[in-house]
């Protein structure tokens, strides 16, 4: 970068070049902010979203486990029920 000296040293049609090659180098600049800004916030969604699917995936799991024990409490009671069953013919 020029410094005060070499600046003013400088013709009004090469300080409006600087300054027009300054404002294309800002909006580049500003766009790509927004570009990360929006990579941010997309990465930031994932991080919720996986957060959202493990606490989705337990709550699965535990709905899964308490099928469990209903249908082995299921079968005990059936196989309880045919016991008693088989007790009562075999006394007949």
């Amino acid at each position: 970068m020029l410094d005060a000296k070499q600046l003013r040293k400088l013709r009004r049609s090469d300080l409006f070049e600087l300054l027009v090659e300054q404002a294309k180098e800002i909006e580049e600049l500003q766009d790509q902010v927004k570009e990360l800004e929006g990579k941010l916030e997309r990465r930031e969604l994932e991080v919720t979203d996986a957060g959202s699917i493990a606490e989705a995936a337990l709550a699965i799991s535990k709905v899964f486990e308490e099928a469990q024990a209903a249908a082995d409490t299921y079968l005990y009671n059936v196989k309880r029920m045919a016991d008693a069953k088989n007790n009562i013919d075999n006394k007949a």
